[in-house]
């Protein structure tokens, strides 16, 4: 398991220290809706465990997200593909003033190039609720292209947006 960093974040492994950050973002109704819906301090622990396991499982999987500067958590972006799940996600949610301050997309495409450069993972896609406006334009500014909709497992109609394969653009 290995960190990353950007010009203002560390991806880095969770750890236990960052389960109330965790469990505080599924316990809140605005932040947790656009990630499966507000969930109890029991549930959010197996989802934190099974966030940790996906490394183990499938060598990769999703980061906390640290703030360099300050030291503090922001949000968590990484490579998601559990069981069922139709190709690799590139998956991120983030705290507040993450999202205005352009984490998200700093974050997702240090993922992208992650996973296309060490990896070796081509095709990615993220997942996001139709509705969720800020999400959709957070991948349209790194030129993901929407590619119609997808029913996701037991979290409903999803937009699904592919990302560029390694090494092509998708507008050519």
């Amino acid at each position: 398991m290995v960190d990353v960093e950007t010009d203002n974040l560390l991806l880095r492994q969770w750890c236990v220290d960052d389960f109330d950050f965790y469990s505080g973002y599924l316990a809140n109704e605005e932040t947790a809706q656009y990630i499966g819906g507000v969930v109890s301090r029991d549930k959010a622990w197996r989802h934190l465990a099974s966030v940790i396991g996906h490394w183990a499982l499938k060598g990769f999987g999703p980061w906390a997200v640290e703030e360099k500067a300050t030291g503090e958590l922001v949000g968590c972006a990484g490579l998601w593909e559990p069981y069922g799940w139709p190709e690799v996600e590139l998956p991120y949610w983030f705290v507040g003033s993450a999202y205005t301050n352009g984490y998200a997309s700093e974050a997702a495409r240090k993922v992208r190039e992650y996973a296309h450069e060490v990896l070796g993972v081509s095709r990615l896609v993220t997942y996001i609720p139709p509705e969720n406006e800020a999400s959709r334009r957070v991948v349209e500014s790194m030129g993901a292209k929407l590619d119609g909709t997808i029913d996701l497992c037991d979290f409903g109609v999803h937009c699904v947006y592919r990302h560029a394969d390694a090494g092509n653009d998708l507008n050519e």
